[in-house]
């Protein structure tokens, strides 16, 4: 016999993996402003071994437009600027010997409408996401039918799962609309 609420909390904990997703896809895309999310995906060669840029140094944003590394050793200065120009970050850093900074350019009008195109094509992959636990959820619903589960009980299931699913869907459209606003102001 199924365990109904075991099941919806693990639809529910799926759910919730989606949205983790979007959340740090979305830190990710660069929106004129100073984020230092944008540079989790650099490694840099730390004596053979590569390893994230903050493992090797202080990340740290001094204004909107800035974002400032300080190494913790100032030999790894080139190491960091060429693992940076090797990214896809895009930016050229600027070093002054002790600190390397990026300058974070404003986006034109053409570039904001491609993060969001961007940013919206990310929101659907988690939206299917949770849609397909829905459907997984409720396939699973249907066959514990044959197994004994009374057609009431089913159906008060499905019920609450859907109101899982709308939360979620909400949640997600409510992280996209906070990133189209951050994109699109000036």
């Amino acid at each position: 016999m199924i365990d109904i609420k075991a099941t919806l909390s693990e639809s529910e904990e799926r759910m919730e993996m989606a949205a983790m997703f979007l959340e740090e896809q979305l830190s990710r895309i660069r929106a004129g402003r100073a984020n230092v999310a944008i540079l989790d995906g650099v490694r840099v060669n730390s004596y053979g071994s590569m390893v994230p840029l903050n493992q090797v140094a202080n990340v740290s944003t001094p204004d909107a437009r800035t974002i400032a590394i300080r190494p913790w050793d100032k030999k790894m200065i080139r190491d960091i600027e060429k693992a940076i120009m090797d990214s896809d970050v895009g930016i050229t850093p600027d070093n002054n010997g002790e600190i390397i900074r990026l300058g974070i350019p404003q986006p034109t009008e053409e570039r904001r409408r491609e993060l969001a195109k961007q940013c919206n094509k990310i929101g659907e992959k988690a939206k299917v996401e949770v849609r397909n636990v829905r459907g997984d959820i409720k396939d699973k619903l249907k066959k514990a039918i044959k197994d004994g589960l009374s057609e009431d009980n089913e159906k008060d299931a499905e019920l609450e799962l859907q109101k899982i699913h709308d939360k979620y869907i909400k949640k997600l459209d409510d992280l996209l609309a906070e990133k189209q606003k951050e994109i699109m102001t000036v």
